[in-house]
């Protein structure tokens, strides 16, 4: 395969799970602001402070209130990582893919970017908050599952899956983050129905929730919801599950020649340490500075990534 159709599949999956996961930041982080007590100052701010663009915000608004921080993370065409942008790249990314994926997938894709020009400072107020990343939410599940159902399983697909799950590993690290940033509990408010609450709600934005009571029964407890979305082999927004599946893509892209029979040996190296992690140690060891860990080990598999696949003059 070519580098450069490689870097283009990689980069449509990543800027769509980006994209995405934008979404439901700002969706987890609105839904524990709703459920938190009245009056919570610069509840916002995490969200900047999370991703990196703190600085960036500083520079064009005055204010981290709701309308300014939605509309950073949503339409803001200046800033690359807000969802308008990420639809816009992987829109970029499939037209120059057309002979490579399913006339159903680009429709999707275009069809979504059309509607994402149309947003506004107005869109939040006319339709909701809530109901908006709804949509939103039910309209990259729909792309997921046209993609899915319409791929070839090769090379191409292998790399679609890099990108996305790449992507969705470091993320379920900063959404995690959310709740530990927005309002880290006094000791004597762990274990509260405000701490419970918003646990729950990192689960909710992960689509995790079911999923967990199905595992762990109705019960909520930190370590059960660090431990289900770091360490769960099963669920498919976990990192372990995405790392996994991002080393076995990366297994059989190299077999087949893409990488001269050699390995990221980030990704083998990330993949030993989340299946042998635990909630307890995270936890106790520092729970902040795991998830940075796991996100700094993504960030030098994407430059393994490039170096040995998608470079290209």
């Amino acid at each position: 395969m070519l580098r450069r159709v490689a870097s283009h599949l990689f980069w449509t999956a990543r800027n769509l799970e980006r994209a995405e996961c934008r979404a439901r930041l700002a969706d987890v982080n609105y839904h524990m602001l709703v459920e938190s007590a009245a009056g919570t100052n610069d509840g916002w701010l995490p969200m900047l402070a999370i991703t990196g663009d703190r600085d960036e915000f500083a520079e064009r608004y005055s204010a981290a209130d709701e309308q300014s921080v939605l509309e950073f993370f949503t339409i803001d065409e200046r800033n690359p990582s807000s969802i308008r942008s990420c639809i816009g790249f992987a829109r970029e990314n499939c037209r120059a893919l057309r002979n490579r994926i399913s006339s159903e997938m680009w429709l999707d894709v275009n069809a979504l970017y059309l509607d994402a020009q149309q947003w506004n400072r107005e869109t939040f107020r006319e339709r909701g908050v809530y109901e908006f990343f709804v949509e939103l939410r039910d309209r990259f599940y729909h792309l997921s599952g046209v993609l899915q159902n319409t791929m070839p399983r090769g090379d191409g697909y292998d790399f679609l899956a890099v990108g996305r799950t790449l992507e969705a590993a470091e993320n379920v690290t900063r959404l995690l983050d959310v709740k530990y940033h927005l309002l880290l509990p006094r000791p004597q408010d762990v274990g509260s129905p405000l701490d419970l609450s918003q646990w729950a709600a990192v689960l909710r934005s992960a689509s995790a929730l079911e999923a967990y009571i199905g595992t762990y029964g109705n019960a909520i407890r930190t370590d059960r919801v660090v431990d289900f979305l770091l360490f769960d082999e099963t669920f498919p927004r976990a990192a372990r599950f995405c790392v996994d599946r991002l080393e076995a893509a990366l297994e059989r892209v190299a077999a087949d020649g893409q990488g001269n029979g050699e390995n990221v040996p980030t990704a083998k190296t990330l993949a030993l340490r989340l299946r042998s992690g635990s909630a307890d140690a995270t936890i106790k060891t520092g729970l902040h500075e795991y998830l940075l860990g796991i996100q700094e080990d993504c960030a030098r598999i994407s430059d393994e990534v490039f170096a040995r696949y998608l470079r290209f003059e």
